[in-house]
């Protein structure tokens, strides 16, 4: 008797059902009771709600009836209909993260999971485009001396010593905050994990002189002046008219994270040490920096070349 059918059989002496909308259902709540982000959320449930549709267009309904053959047929079939390389990585993830999730809530005898014989598609490692720190120097430098001109320096120089995501800047509380030794507590990290970040003199010296004039009140750190808590999206306007205002590529929060990354490497920050700075959970991401550090540093010694410059 094959596994599949035993798995089968077990099912109907049990009574369980394997049928795979219910599972992703059940999966997506998981991840909601983990308290990960809505984006995350709705990252999975658009991957899974686009697999099942596949899936049941081949007569397949429940999970024990995905095969590994199944899964790069679908990973085919998401080339075919448009999708780029790093999109079918993206649903590979998702797939492969509710088929090992459902193997251990429900821990199947007689089953193997098809995930682990299917090789995640490769996707190609373009080096991540940074700020300049040159037009941040530029837009510095004209924040004016209004309430926003010193809660927007204030907001770039944090970005830029911290490397934070949009998110998490927008979510640091006033309490998060040691205005004096400058670490910030970074409660809503992506995963729900928690870690400090750290201001230099500059930015610590920025950050006291907004609080200053910041209206005394519990909550988020960055308002407007009407108290207002500051939105992602109202970060990215924010420095898209910084931007304008001096007429260079548009500045965006993840520009400046990947400065803040590639500055601390060409600086000999370590790479671990940079990995939990950024929080990230492995890092993959950060080969992304590390081939432009790479390259900036090939640059540095063409123009430094001792030999050639006898």
């Amino acid at each position: 008797m094959s596994n599949l059918k035993k798995v089968e059989q077990e099912r109907m002496i049990l009574g369980i059902n394997y049928d795979l909308n219910t599972w992703i259902d059940a999966f997506l709540l998981d991840r909601k009771t983990r308290q990960l982000s809505e984006r995350t959320i709705d990252f999975y449930k658009k991957c899974l709600e686009k697999f099942s549709t596949f899936c049941d267009s081949r007569t397949i309904k429940e999970v024990t009836q995905i095969t590994s053959n199944e899964i790069r047929q679908f990973l085919i079939w998401l080339e075919e209909v448009g999708h780029n390389k790093n999109g079918v990585h993206a649903f590979y993830r998702a797939v492969r993260a509710f088929l090992n999730w459902w193997n251990l809530e429900v821990e199947p005898e007689n089953w193997s999971n098809p995930i682990k014989k299917v090789k995640a598609p490769k996707v190609k490692m373009q080096p991540l485009e940074p700020a300049s720190i040159e037009d941040l120097k530029i837009i510095l430098n004209n924040c004016e001396s209004d309430y926003y001109g010193i809660r927007d320096r204030a907001i770039i120089l944090v970005l830029l010593d911290t490397g934070v995501r949009a998110s998490e800047l927008c979510q640091i509380e006033y309490d998060d905050l040691n205005p004096i030794s400058g670490t910030i507590m970074i409660r809503h990290a992506k995963g729900g994990k928690f870690r400090n970040v750290f201001l230099g003199k500059k930015a610590r010296r920025a950050v006291r002189k907004y609080l200053e004039i910041r209206p005394k009140i519990e909550g988020a750190l960055f308002v407007s002046e009407y108290l207002d808590n500051l939105t992602r999206s109202g970060l990215r306007q924010m420095l898209l008219r910084r931007s304008n205002q001096i007429e260079v590529d548009r500045i965006t929060p993840h520009s400046i994270r990947r400065l803040f990354a590639l500055a601390s490497l060409n600086n000999g920050i370590d790479i671990f040490t940079l990995q939990k700075l950024m929080g990230h959970a492995d890092l993959q991401v950060l080969r992304r920096y590390l081939k432009q550090a790479d390259n900036d540093l090939r640059d540095a010694h063409l123009r430094t070349s001792p030999a050639d410059n006898m």
